[in-house]
């Protein structure tokens, strides 16, 4: 995850993948451009599984992330392509200042942090350094019909989860992320809802343009 200071680390032990990857996965892989477009850079890495998974595929990959455990595990497949770096900063590492990159990918983050349009803000600067590009951004689905059925079965206190430090402290609708997104200039909002039902979607990929 992003928002965590430099000297904390997130708990990555191994390079295998997190669990909701393999919802995930197929969605974002259908909404890649290919790989011969441009670089792409992962915000909130984690342990680089993804994005290692990418530049086996051939794809022109980097990754930020303020956990510094995660840093160390994805550096182990590929050095020199994963950096410590908070987005609060709002820059990016010098390194990759001349990095032609077209897409940006953010995987189950965008839920934990305190300022998300700062967030989106620092991914639509990015893109419009390069020419513009692409985003895709993956978070838990809510939607009216989901929140409901977690009353039902009185599932809220372990679905908010307020014990888990570091937990999820922004709950995204289709209607919502999709004004967080235009507010920062972004077009062609898509979404595609993944895992268990339709309406009772675990996550949802989103997808945008500038």
């Amino acid at each position: 995850m992003i928002k965590t200071t430099p000297k904390k680390n997130f708990g990555w032990s191994d390079e295998t993948a997190p669990f909701y990857h393999k919802y995930l996965l197929p969605a974002i892989e259908a909404f890649l451009p290919p790989a011969d477009q441009g670089s792409l850079l992962d915000v909130g890495c984690g342990n680089g599984f993804f994005a290692n998974y990418l530049i086996k595929k051939g794809y022109d990959v980097y990754g930020i992330d303020a956990a510094i455990d995660g840093i160390r595990l994805a550096n182990k497949k590929n050095p020199g392509r994963f950096f410590v770096n908070d987005v609060d900063d709002a820059r990016l590492p010098e390194i990759l200042l001349n990095v032609p990159i077209r897409t940006i990918v953010s995987m189950e983050v965008i839920e934990h942090l305190y300022s998300p349009r700062g967030f989106m803000g620092f991914m639509a600067q990015v893109l419009r350094a390069n020419g513009g590009g692409q985003i895709i951004v993956t978070t838990p689905y809510h939607g009216y019909i989901k929140n409901f059925f977690i009353s039902i079965v009185g599932k809220w206190d372990y679905h908010w989860g307020p014990l888990w430090e570091g937990g999820h402290i922004k709950f995204w609708s289709e209607h919502t992320i999709r004004k967080l997104f235009e507010e920062a200039g972004f077009r062609n909002v898509q979404f595609k809802g993944v895992g268990r039902f339709p309406l009772l979607w675990r996550h949802m990929v989103c997808k945008a343009e500038i």
